[in-house]
């Protein structure tokens, strides 16, 4: 999954002949994940149609701030749109649209729009050789970069005038690619691991019985999700689960018993910054697993049970320079038991829910928990999803990390 899913992006579209590439663009945006609009310069219409882009983006084309062909037309309004939009890119962004931005030229509604976002923005010049060497153009650049927005270089190669040389508009899957890894070098995780775990294990009884619990997953797949939208490497290590996901900084391994996650997780602790062990494991197992089916035989059939590897309070007396959260499911006394549990497996943060409160718990999309810090700040948070949840833990630990 994209950085860029889920994103509003606004694509300013100006007068070039590169303008034909941004039905390409669109679509690379679209199967990105993103949701797009299209605003388009007058001119800019001779090169590429609206109705090519308005197809392909799903959603009406926008290139004046009224439809003059409409005798009840409504106000294009450019405020709305800036600030509908995540980002803003400019592609391609002409020598004489980028000398209005300069200016704060503001006569039509691409740039009007612009003078209007509060996103960041990106900007994919494309001209002629000589007119890319300018001076004129290349102060442009300069004080473009200097109120904030981004450029994405132009190429070399063959011109529209026949000349070869800098001037060519990158193509859409780099200028996709260049957003991509721009926004991701300035999220707070990058270049952090963190090591996850998510749902139940399944300790088995024989080739066709095992003792289970309840756990989705949900919540630990929603905190991986999270955390990669912060930039971090994640490392996802999940018992039996129906939940998925597929994003390019999240890698999954899945396992099925407490062992096989004990030794997966200690395979990467030592090389991991933050682990957030959310998994609901076993705490016990059957001592002895039959090789074959268990036959009905009597009323009744006794099991004889042994613990299984405390995960967590092995990775807490390992901890080096870990940020170590467990999770903490009680039904009774739950703030003196999370308390305990976060003193005696050396946790540096805890997450509380309980079953009594309505809406948390196993198999539901929403929760309801207490975050416990280890110098003892007790937070309690309202029933929200389990993504916000994921959102407000990553948040709380990047506090904690930086204080």
């Amino acid at each position: 999954m994209s950085i860029l899913r889920d994103k509003n992006i606004l694509l300013g579209v100006t007068a070039g002949i590169a303008a034909y590439k941004t039905a390409h663009l669109v679509r690379q945006f679209i199967k990105a994940g993103a949701k797009i609009k299209v605003v388009m310069t007058p001119a800019s219409k001779d090169f590429i149609t609206p109705l090519t882009l308005s197809t392909l983006s799903k959603n009406p084309v926008f290139s004046s701030f009224t439809n003059e062909e409409d005798d009840e037309a409504v106000w294009n309004n450019h405020v709305e749109l800036g600030l509908w939009a995540d980002l803003f890119v400019i592609a391609p962004a002409t020598a004489n649209t980028m000398s209005k931005m300069v200016n704060g030229t503001c006569d039509n509604l691409l740039l009007a729009t612009y003078l209007s976002a509060k996103c960041p923005v990106y900007f994919a010049p494309a001209m002629d050789l000589d007119m890319y060497k300018h001076q004129s153009t290349k102060h442009s650049f300069k004080k473009l970069a200097s109120f904030g927005n981004t450029m994405i270089p132009a190429t070399s190669g063959e011109l529209a005038s026949g000349l070869v040389g800098e001037g060519r508009m990158a193509e859409p899957e780099d200028i996709v690619s260049f957003i991509e890894s721009d926004i991701l070098s300035q999220l707070p995780l990058k270049g952090k691991k963190v090591l996850i775990t998510a749902g139940p294990t399944y300790e088995a009884i024989d080739p066709v019985r095992f003792i289970g619990n309840h756990s989705s997953g949900k919540m630990g797949f929603e905190i991986a999700k999270a955390a990669a939208n912060l930039g971090a490497e994640v490392i996802l290590v999940s018992g039996p689960t129906k939940e998925s996901v597929s994003h390019s900084l999240i890698d999954v391994k899945s396992v099925i018993s407490a062992q096989d996650m004990y030794d997966e997780v200690h395979r990467y602790y030592k090389t991991s910054d933050i682990a957030i062990l959310s998994a609901a494991v076993a705490d016990y197992k059957p001592k002895d697993v039959a090789a074959q089916k268990i036959k009905k035989a009597g009323e009744t059939l006794t099991l004889e049970l042994e613990k299984t590897k405390d995960i967590l309070k092995s990775l807490g007396a390992e901890k080096r320079h870990q940020f170590l959260v467990g999770f903490a499911l009680e039904t009774n006394n739950e703030l003196e038991h999370a308390k305990g549990k976060l003193q005696s497996k050396n946790l540096d943060l805890i997450v509380l829910n309980s079953l009594r409160d309505k809406g948390a718990g196993f198999g539901v999309s929403t929760n309801k928990v207490t975050f416990i810090t280890k110098s003892n700040e007790v937070i309690e948070n309202d029933l929200k999803s389990k993504a916000d949840v994921a959102k407000d833990l990553l948040q709380l630990i990047l506090k904690q990390i930086n204080a």
